[in-house]
This record gives structure tokens, sequence and C-alpha cells, in this order.
């Protein structure tokens, strides 16, 4: 556990048990399912009383929910990793227009590639996030939890804000967007706090349709019935993808 500066060693050691307990929850969730995942069930895999975890945690649900958090944040962190490390930008900037959109392509992929790896070497968790949620987490609190959630999307939507701001792709004109979908989207604008048009905010969402559909398709196992190898399948839906944001892949198509 990294240390965090100001804290006192009586902290350290709380928190310390803290992300040992999520540590353990987590791994009882994935490995045995919800029902497995009882206070008793923990404390026993730890070598406490299950009232001992009470002083941690006030309940089963804030437990799974601090453990739902730690599997987005994860996932965010190694998403934004992707991104960082993918083709960096040279000290003096861009030589060309079309270098600079292969920069932004090759973020673009690197983000989407690494949630498949990440999905497909955590089936148990991408079920839990974005599957059937677990039974008393989905009754629309906010919390550490969902803020977890909003974060993971913010890595997402970040890289994509940065693709609009650059290239200003082409985008639904407001008087072509259905009235009922436009104050939708009107609202999801206001909660991620952006004052980007409804057309781009539309065509993030049909960005994250397509990219949630194909890999909830794969680790899902919905594509066995004609793919033993669906890696080539989702090549084609990063080109899809790129092509809604006025990007070109594979790189040497443009």
């Amino acid at each position: 556990m990294t240390e965090t500066p100001g804290l006192t060693r009586r902290d350290r050691m709380r928190a310390a048990t803290m992300e040992e307990i999520t540590t353990t929850a987590r791994r009882l969730l994935v490995e045995q399912g919800p029902d497995a995942a009882s206070l008793r069930a923990i404390a026993r895999e730890m070598g406490m009383t299950a009232p001992g975890l009470y002083r941690y945690y006030s309940s089963r649900e804030e437990l799974l929910r601090h453990v739902v958090a730690s599997m987005f944040r994860e996932l965010a962190g190694d998403i934004r990793g992707a991104i960082e490390a993918a083709d960096p930008k040279p000290a003096s900037g861009f030589a060309s227009e079309s270098s600079r959109r292969a920069h932004l392509a090759m973020k673009l992929i690197a983000a989407c590639r690494e949630f498949r790896r990440w999905a497909l070497n955590h089936k148990d968790e991408f079920a839990l996030l974005f599957g059937v949620p677990v039974p008393g987490l989905d009754d629309g609190r906010f919390d550490i939890a969902e803020q977890c959630a909003l974060e993971f999307a913010g890595t997402f939507y970040v890289l994509f804000l940065e693709l609009w701001n650059a290239t200003r792709f082409p985008v639904p004109a407001d008087a072509d967007i259905d009235p009922v979908l436009r104050r939708q989207l009107g609202r999801f604008g206001e909660k991620l706090g952006t004052n980007a048009p409804d057309g781009a905010i539309l065509v993030f969402l049909r960005c994250w349709t397509l990219l949630y559909g194909a890999l909830s398709m794969e680790v899902f196992g919905h594509l066995g019935f004609a793919l033993d190898d669906p890696a080539p399948m989702f090549e084609l839906t990063l080109g899809d993808l790129a092509g809604l944001v006025g990007l070109e892949y594979p790189l040497h198509a443009a």
C-alpha cells in the first residue's frame, strides 16, 4: 500500500487493514459469488471475528461498494497508463496534421485495447461492474462506488473531449436529434460538466455502446457460435470507433 503523507502510524495501519479486507472480499466475491462474500466468511478468511469488521465498515453493503470502487479505480488506472504510454508526443510538437491525428488515433486505440485486455483477464470483475449488479448495490445511492464509476467513465470522456477539441469531427446538428433524446443528452452533459454540443455527446454514447457491446459479446462468450478468436473482429470495431470521431484506423489506411 502506498503511504499517504501526514497520516499517523495508526491511520496507516487502519488503511492497510481496510485494504486487506476489500482485497479478501473481492476474491470471495469473484471466486464464489455475492452470496459467499458475507462478513462472516470474510472475517474467517482474515482470522477476525465478524463484529470486528464493523470497526472498519458499517455494513456488508458498504464493504462491497468499496470493493466495486477498487475495481473501477484499477481499471481506470490501467487505461490511463495505456493512454500515456501510447505514441508519446514529441517534445518539438507534431510535424504535420497527419502525425497529430495519428497520435490521437493511437491514444484511442490504446485505451480500447487496454479495456479489452482488462476485461478478458478479469471476466468475473467485468461481469460485476458491467453485467448484473450485485444485489443491494443498485439502489441509486451516490457514494464511493458511483464516484469511481464516474471517474472510470471520465477517463474515456477526457480522451473524447481531447479528440473533439483537436479535430472538431462532424456531429449531428441539434435539429437532427430526436427531441426526447436531446433532452436526455442535455442532462447527461450537465452530469459530465461539459459544454460540448449535444451532437458530440451523442457520438460519445455511440462510441461507448459500440465498445461495450463488442466487449460484452466477447467476455460473456456470445461470439463463440461463429468465432473462436474474436481479436480480428475487435480490430474492425476499433476502425468503426475511429471513424465516428473523424480518425482512421489502421493507420496505414490514411
